[in-house]
């Protein structure tokens, strides 16, 4: 029982470290598309008028491009298809947000954007994981 402690402890697990990026791919995704991209697709037509436009490319636009990114990158996120291709508008609308949106507001309003930042990072660096469509 100690041995199989401290190997969980102290050892690489190359199983669970698999399984690991699986649920940091599938939870990233799945919590984007819920709790963001899905908000944004069901209230379009009052946001397009209302929604931040940061690059001066109009708030339709800007709302179109944040929910491709959101729910489309997310999608692919959670496949493991194409997946750090699909983190760059990901990570690219996390820097608008905190970089442009949010960075007047403080932490409080910074600290989503910037573990969703961690999250998206870490997938990139270590890629999807054997549990993918990329690794198929």
């Amino acid at each position: 029982m100690a041995r199989n402690l401290r190997k969980f402890l102290t050892g690489r697990n190359k199983g669970l470290h698999e399984f690991t990026l699986l649920l940091l791919r599938l939870c990233l995704g799945c919590w984007m598309i819920y709790g963001h991209a899905w908000h944004k697709i069901d209230n379009y037509d009052l946001l397009k008028f209302t929604f931040a436009d940061p690059l001066g490319i109009g708030r339709a636009l800007s709302l179109q491009l944040v929910i491709a990114a959101e729910a489309g990158g997310s999608l692919l996120l959670i496949l493991g298809l194409w997946t750090r291709l699909a983190l760059l508008p990901l990570l690219f609308t996390m820097g608008i947000i905190v970089w442009k949106v949010q960075w007047e507001a403080g932490f409080g309003k910074l600290e989503l954007p910037l573990l969703y930042t961690l999250g998206y990072v870490t997938v990139l660096f270590l890629g999807p994981g054997k549990y993918s469509i990329d690794e198929k």
